[in-house]
């Protein structure tokens, strides 16, 4: 097949020779016949030099590499790349676990499939895609997950409408690709929880969390403690089976609250040890006391854009800060961010100034990342967005 071709400007190519995935507009020259939008295009070099095959797009970026080679985009291409990302998942003892079938299979760039993210539950896969390319192929990437999972997989549900929403005004409506089942209970190290793919958040269930979760149930026994933006609640069924004396959770959302009382009554029927708030987290921090030993802070992401990286770090350092007033003598603290334009030296740096504000003494246990079914590419630093702190408060 012949591709519509883009070419760049002298010297544009060096990013491109070390496999950078993405190629800016400052970067381009000429783009041949105006591709649509999502369309497959080759990219030249200025010696009309073939170097990368991607979608284009209209924007900053303006084509996403999925091949530096003149491989044909056909189903074969997405069955390859799948069982790629499939074959590294039983590696790491996810794809075929008896005990935990929550996990990543598709990580976007750090899976050679910029723009698309698949997250499995059991026996259901629910695939988000970022870029209109990635959304007009979904239904050949389904047959091709289809094929590769066989009857590991019953459902393919697609939920993109909120990802795809600013792009070109482009519809697209979420609902199954393939089967229907609406069973939606799934399980991680042997905890289950329900997973709301239809209207929660993301894909329904934050999987990146699952190493320091497990963390959390480590340090958790004989604890007082408070999970706030608890979602789910799934650090909070964590620190129970931790043998935590006392676990609050916090969200400023009703309906995540009704889903963590129901995770946790799903492991802990007629628990006396939780307890559920819908309340804002600054407001619920200044109305305690010193109540808790482990507070886990793991907020929505405070900087989606360049612009609001400034009052991001701002933000990071008032949440913090207030922790470190109203944490117990002898605390353990578990803070993250999840915006990748905050770099983990940035975040760190915000806790330190929280610290200061506090007076209290903060010496660093742990410093947490994404797990590995989050892989980063290695030629695509910017694929590593979680960073967290586990630190002692005296």
């Amino acid at each position: 097949m012949v591709y519509k071709r883009v070419q760049l400007k002298p010297g544009k190519e060096a990013s491109l020779q070390r496999f950078h995935p993405w190629i800016f507009s400052g970067a381009v020259r000429s783009v041949e016949e105006k591709p649509e939008e999502g369309e497959v295009v080759d990219v030249f070099t200025a010696q009309n030099e073939f170097i990368a095959r991607g979608h284009y797009q209209q924007g900053s970026i303006t084509v996403r590499v999925l091949t530096f080679q003149q491989k044909e985009i056909d189903t074969d291409f997405w069955y390859s790349k799948l069982k790629s990302a499939y074959d590294m998942r039983v590696t790491l003892g996810l794809a075929e676990s008896i005990i935990t079938n929550a996990y990543r299979l598709v990580y976007g760039e750090g899976d050679g499939l910029p723009g698309l993210i698949i997250d499995v539950y059991n026996h259901t896969a629910v695939m988000q895609t970022h870029t209109v390319g990635m959304h007009q192929s979904r239904k050949e990437i389904a047959d091709a997950l289809m094929k590769l999972m066989g009857n590991k997989l019953k459902n393919i549900y697609y939920k993109s409408e909120a990802t795809l929403a600013a792009q070109e005004k482009m519809s697209s409506t979420d609902g199954y690709l393939k089967g229907g089942c609406d069973e939606n209970i799934a399980m991680e190290n042997g905890l289950k929880f329900h997973v709301d793919w239809l209207k929660g958040q993301k894909t329904g269930f934050f999987v990146d969390q699952r190493e320091n979760r497990a963390l959390v149930e480590r340090y958790a026994k004989g604890k007082t403690v408070l999970n706030m933006f608890c979602y789910t609640g799934g650090f909070s069924f964590y620190a129970l089976r931790g043998g935590a004396k006392l676990v609050h959770s916090v969200d400023s959302s009703a309906k995540a609250i009704e889903l963590t009382n129901r995770n946790v009554e799903l492991n802990f029927p007629n628990c006396a040890c939780h307890q559920a708030f819908v309340d804002d987290a600054f407001k619920f921090l200044n109305g305690m006391n010193d109540t808790y030993d482990l507070i886990i802070l793991d907020p929505p992401a405070f900087a989606k854009h360049k612009a609001a990286i400034r009052n991001a770090l701002k933000g990071y350092s008032r949440l913090n800060a207030k922790a470190f007033e109203k944490i117990r003598h002898g605390g353990l603290l578990f803070t993250f961010s999840c915006s990748q334009l905050v770099d983990k030296i940035s975040f760190r740096n915000a806790v330190l100034t929280a610290a200061v504000q506090s007076g209290r003494s903060v010496r660093i246990l742990h410093q947490l990342t994404q797990p590995a079914d989050h892989p980063i590419n290695i030629f695509h630093p910017e694929g590593e967005y979680l960073k967290g702190l586990v630190v002692y408060v005296e």
